[in-house]
């Protein structure tokens, strides 16, 4: 994931927090069992107005990211051939990463998983927090998704239907005047990045609404909260790690280079994005290992700009995970219908929360798939606390799919006639 400037200090502050509120909790429950229920008293109300406070901006930013990221992929689409071709792929592999955690994330909570005693023990820790309502039959969730208020949709957070409705909006939007598509798309992104300012400000007193959560957690959970921490750590990072290792046989068949050309190649953008946990900071060595391995510059000058500012290929697997993880944490049922509703949701939400830092897109790309399958949200205001780990291997398999696209897509350039058009294409600069 790509960071913004402060965004690591401001991970490194909240993981802190929660690191030193849980091993308080857990002494103030071994040295002063007396003083838990009036400690859990006080704290336990500044965590959730924390939570309240980070979920007041999910809808209205979720929305217009979806708005602002369909035009902006639509423009993208609309620059030339190869800018079009690179789009299509790189919706197609966010569809197939968010597919890969719907089969994966099951499997491993089947050979690995979480035990009884600690997944109880947080439940009872999270006072308050349990299922969405159940989704309903498949008849009645499709005649659903179509809302007939959307307001009322809106306030009662049914994101897929606000997904849905925001979808149509922008799709629609592309077909009107151009003057007053740019007011409107204008706006969207004035509405945004005020949403992105209040929710810097939310995750400035991060640390302190994390200390208190996990000192509620701590004290009621006991040392078996790190146990499931880690759990979930390894859980979600080993999806990202299978998705980020497709990206090698992507490579040798759509790209027609050997693995260890490949590995070499991809070696110094490995290092920049494991190092800095930002996919433009290892823009540089991308295209360099692309030019190594015979990738035209006004190829790769044009796609690897364009994945860096769109693609997201562990984003969808790694969100989805998460949610599955909850799901699987509160006991909710995941029926096959279920899972592929996540799935698309997952994947959109994901296109929509390009360019975000970790921390913020963490919430509002994962609490709409929470609610479309009717997992909680709340345990997110804990969870991002440790993001900081599993953060470091999105990029990394950002990174890896955005060499091996590239390569597929320069081979494929090269099969083709030259379009004029492919060889003027302006560089699509990525989102700051």
């Amino acid at each position: 994931m790509q960071r913004a400037k402060g965004v690591m200090s401001q991970s490194t502050r909240i993981l802190l927090a929660l690191v030193v509120g849980m091993v308080a909790g857990i002494l103030l429950a071994s040295y002063a069992p007396a003083s838990v229920d009036p400690t859990v008293a006080i704290a336990q109300p500044i965590g959730q107005a924390w939570l309240n406070a980070l979920q007041m901006t999910i809808v209205p930013l979720v929305f217009s990211l979806l708005v602002t990221g369909v035009a902006a992929t639509a423009a993208a689409a609309q620059a030339g051939r190869l800018a079009g071709r690179a789009v299509g792929l790189y919706v197609s592999v966010m569809v197939a990463s968010a597919l890969s955690a719907a089969f994966l994330t099951p499997l491993f909570l089947e050979l690995a998983p979480l035990p009884a005693e600690s997944a109880a023990a947080l439940r009872a820790a999270l006072t308050g927090v349990g299922p969405n309502p159940a989704v309903p039959p498949i008849g009645e969730f499709l005649a659903g998704i179509i809302p007939s208020n959307i307001v009322r949709a809106t306030a009662e957070s049914n994101f897929l239907s606000m997904i849905i409705f925001a979808l149509i909006f922008a799709f629609a939007l592309m077909r009107i005047e151009e003057r007053l598509r740019d007011l409107l798309v204008r706006l969207f992104t004035a509405v945004r990045d005020t949403m992105l300012v209040v929710i810097g400000w939310v995750l400035w007193v991060g640390p302190i609404g994390v200390f208190a959560l996990a000192l509620v957690v701590g004290a009621r959970a006991g040392g078996g909260a790190f146990h499931a921490l880690v759990h979930y750590i390894l859980t979600v990072a080993g999806v990202g790690l299978v998705v980020t290792l497709c990206a090698y046989p992507m490579a040798m068949i759509g790209g027609r280079v050997s693995l260890p050309r490949f590995s070499k190649a991809a070696l110094p953008s490995q290092a920049v994005a494991v190092s800095t946990q930002s996919s433009l900071a290892s823009l540089p060595a991308m295209l360099a290992g692309a030019r190594s391995l015979g990738t035209p510059v006004a190829t790769a000058g044009v796609t690897l700009p364009l994945a860096v500012a769109l693609l997201r290929a562990t984003g969808p697997a790694m969100n989805f995970a998460v949610a599955i993880y909850i799901a699987h944490w509160f006991g909710v049922p995941l029926s096959f219908g279920t899972l592929a509703v996540g799935t698309i949701v997952a994947a959109l939400t994901s296109l929509g929360a390009v360019s975000l830092p970790g921390t913020v897109s963490y919430v509002s790309s994962i609490a709409p798939v929470c609610a479309t399958i009717g997992a909680p949200a709340a345990p997110l205001g804990l969870l991002v606390a440790v993001e900081t780990i599993p953060d470091i291997m999105r990029t990394l398999g950002n990174v890896m799919w955005d060499l091996a696209t590239t390569l597929t897509l320069s081979r494929r350039q090269r099969e083709e006639p030259a379009d004029i058009d492919d060889l003027t294409d302006p560089l699509i600069e990525p989102a700051a």
